[in-house]
């Protein structure tokens, strides 16, 4: 049997509530509605989600901002702890990371100049040139179609909207829901050129050694909580008007 001193030190253990952590959160702060800066606030679907999640594990958050190409570099070295900017899972990032369960589920859409009756769907992109953001898994998508070679791709850290509309390129290829918001929320003249050509689930990854396993676990539970309490719908409402964080 424990000692009177071991059953109230046992006691205290329990009571002692775990210490919370900091979650450093990167993210580019230029990909609207998904993260952005207005009034020099940072916001967005994605900040919102990150909020969400710590009140469900009692951590804290730090977002930290940068080029989205940067990002994923920044994860490896140890400067953040995951990547809030709607991340793809890919065959390749498994490989490296760790990844929470899926929270968005959309398309890869392409988008072209309002009026350009060239393109009406991705078939059309041969001989075209086509603008992605740089780090993004865009490209790869683009690169595995069969006519990947008859199709100019150019990488940019931002500004494809503008890239496009200028006619400095023919298109540019971005998620379907972000290209939506875009159209909406921009003066530029532009529109969706059919249908989405890839299914894309975006999730967080995180270093895959055992502290990065570990947060990738308790932000995986708080992940569920937030589906079956429909938060997680609620945020997408707020930011869509649709909810985007289950699979059809």
């Amino acid at each position: 049997m424990f000692s009177r001193s071991t059953v109230a030190a046992l006691a205290l253990l329990v009571a002692v509530p775990a210490q919370a952590e900091t979650i450093r959160v990167g993210m580019s702060g230029g990909y609207f509605p998904f993260t952005f800066v207005k009034q020099d606030v940072l916001q967005g679907f994605e900040v919102d989600v990150a909020r969400a999640i710590v009140e469900q594990t009692g951590d804290d958050v730090e977002f930290v901002t940068m080029s989205f190409s940067g990002l994923i570099g920044a994860l490896e070295a140890g400067r953040i702890d995951t990547v809030a900017n709607q991340i793809t899972i890919t065959p390749e990032r498994e490989q490296k990371f760790t990844f929470s369960q899926p929270y968005v589920y959309d398309g890869a859409q392409v988008v072209v100049k309002a009026g350009n009756a060239e393109i009406s769907g991705v078939e059309d992109l041969k001989g075209k040139s086509v603008a992605v953001n740089l780090g993004s898994n865009f490209e790869a998508l683009l690169r595995e179609l069969p006519y990947a070679d008859e199709i100019q791709i150019k990488t940019y850290d931002s500004n494809l909207e503008q890239e496009t509309a200028l006619g400095r390129v023919d298109a540019f290829v971005m998620d379907r829901v972000s290209a939506s918001q875009v159209i909406k929320e921009t003066p530029l003249p532009l529109a969706l050129a059919g249908s989405p050509f890839s299914e894309i689930r975006n999730a967080l990854p995180f270093r895959s050694d055992e502290d990065g396993k570990a947060l990738a676990a308790k932000v995986d539970v708080a992940i569920t909580e937030l589906k079956q309490s429909g938060k997680l719908a609620e945020i997408s409402e707020k930011w869509f008007g649709a909810d985007i964080t289950k699979a059809d």
